[in-house]
């Protein structure tokens, strides 16, 4: 039987590989998937406590998270294709559609 205090240090590892990969990274893609990092590593901890407290709260928690993200994923990168054919840049520090 694995602890449950393994599965919340590799999700705190995985959310904070995807927070420095959000912080560091300038390309919009590798942002994009750190923050699908992010919502995975949450999704574990659900997953963990859900088990340990013999509870399936956690576990359907989980499914509207990942129907959340596929969303998220599918407009995402909708948004990100269509930004790439007017401006052939993926650079966030290069992007300046905002300012006047």
């Amino acid at each position: 039987m694995v602890p449950l205090s393994w599965y919340i240090v590799l999700s705190a590892v995985l959310f904070s590989i995807g927070v420095f990969g959000f912080l560091v990274r300038r390309n919009l893609i590798m942002i994009f998937l750190s923050m699908e990092l992010m919502l995975n590593s949450v999704n574990i901890s659900f997953v963990a406590f859900s088990h340990y407290l013999q509870s399936m709260t956690g576990q359907v928690m989980v499914f509207f998270v990942i129907t959340v993200a596929a969303a998220e994923a599918a407009i995402g990168l909708a948004i990100l294709i269509v930004f790439y054919k007017n401006n052939p840049t993926l650079n966030s520090d290069e992007i300046n559609l905002l300012k006047g």
